[in-house]
């Protein structure tokens, strides 16, 4: 039986462990706070102390007497820490013949550890959530039909089913992480060439079905289709319900914003209804548009945004268990996946009830 290590169960990591325990593999969590897997029956916890490395801990247990090696066939790494730590954690893993699911995302892409990969025999695919991480594999699907594209957009976002008043918003991940998203400035492609324009510009109204206006801003998503993918123009948007951001503008130029208090005042709450919704566009030179839209309003197993991006990874582990040679050596994006690979993925969300339109997917 497969192993399943995973770094990191907050609120989608959690969801992932879940639904991997469920499925009947032997999963292991590491985490400081595992209070949400707590009562999950089958999952082994180990309770990290927050200065703890968890890939050394995880290590140390694979060369214990109480523990069997990594089997480098069968065991893979699912990490999904915040931040940096999830950074760090990658960089360690690349160092190690073992494979690893990367749900991670912080302002520094791990494709830089690609060599070291090569030399250690490390397996990585990173960035396997909905955006990025489906988004790849979609416009990777209309590069294939289309050929260079001459627009590529995504719109992608995670709020209250309706406005709330304050922030109109609550964190369906660490805020910390969203907070970086607002700071970064977003790389996107204009006539051909990578440029970098400020966080949260190009703000803009789209009309989401059956829930009316909401704003979109520029993000720094795209990370490796900027590389991937030919494209003239391309970019990813971020989707709130107006006065979000304006508020967080204000503000952040009266120099008000507070950390410590955002991340209590964005804090989820469960019981407040939500949905995700994206859009993904891509029209070819010759004006062909292919356009998905994935939608989901949550359910019994989880939160919207924990389902979408969670289904995702537990996708990309089920499928390498599959196919142990799922991935090559070396740390590569989601948009390598074959498109049979992402029918399946596609088919397996649906299966769970998340609401996918768009073309067909044909080998």
């Amino acid at each position: 039986m497969a192993r399943i290590f995973c770094l990191g169960v907050g609120l989608v990591g959690s969801y992932v462990a879940k639904l991997l325990t469920l499925a009947g593999y032997e999963v292991h969590a590491f985490d400081p706070n595992p209070h949400r897997i707590a009562n999950i029956p089958g999952i082994r916890i180990h309770k990290l102390n927050q200065n703890e490395n968890p890939v050394e801990v995880l290590s140390q247990l694979m060369n214990s007497d109480n523990y069997t090696a990594f089997d480098t066939d069968r065991d893979i790494v699912v990490n999904m820490l915040p931040g940096d730590i999830a950074h760090q954690s990658t960089s360690s893993l690349a160092k190690l013949p073992w494979k690893t699911v990367d749900l991670s995302f912080s302002a520094l892409t791990p494709d830089n550890f690609h060599k070291a990969a090569l030399k250690s025999g490390s397996s990585i695919i990173w960035d396997t959530g909905i955006a990025p991480g489906l988004s790849n594999m979609l416009l990777s699907e209309a590069h294939r039909k289309l050929g260079p594209l001459k627009i590529g957009e995504v719109r992608v976002g995670g709020n209250p089913a309706q406005p709330t008043g304050e922030w109109n918003y609550m964190a369906p991940f660490s805020p910390l992480d969203v907070i970086a998203e607002y700071t970064r400035p977003a790389r996107v492609i204009r006539d051909s060439q990578i440029v970098l324009l400020p966080p949260l510009s190009d703000r803009h109204y789209i009309r989401v079905p059956k829930k009316g206006d909401m704003e979109a801003f520029l993000t720094d998503g795209l990370r490796s289709v900027l590389h991937s993918i030919p494209s003239v123009n391309m970019s990813e948007y971020t989707l709130r319900w107006p006065g979000h951001i304006q508020k967080y503008i204000n503000e952040r130029d009266s120099g008000s914003i507070d950390i410590n208090s955002l991340t209590k005042e964005w804090e989820y709450d469960d019981q407040t209804p939500e949905f995700t919704w994206m859009e993904v566009m891509a029209e070819g030179m010759d004006g062909t548009r292919m356009t998905w839209t994935v939608e989901d309003h949550g359910g019994e197993d989880g939160h919207s945004m924990a389902r979408c991006t969670g289904l995702v990874t537990v996708c990309c582990v089920e499928e390498w268990i599959a196919d142990p040679k799922f991935i090559p050596i070396g740390i590569h994006p989601p948009e390598i996946l074959s498109t049979e690979a992402i029918s399946r993925i596609l088919n397996r969300m649906t299966e769970y009830g998340v609401v996918i339109d768009g073309p067909n997917f044909t080998p």
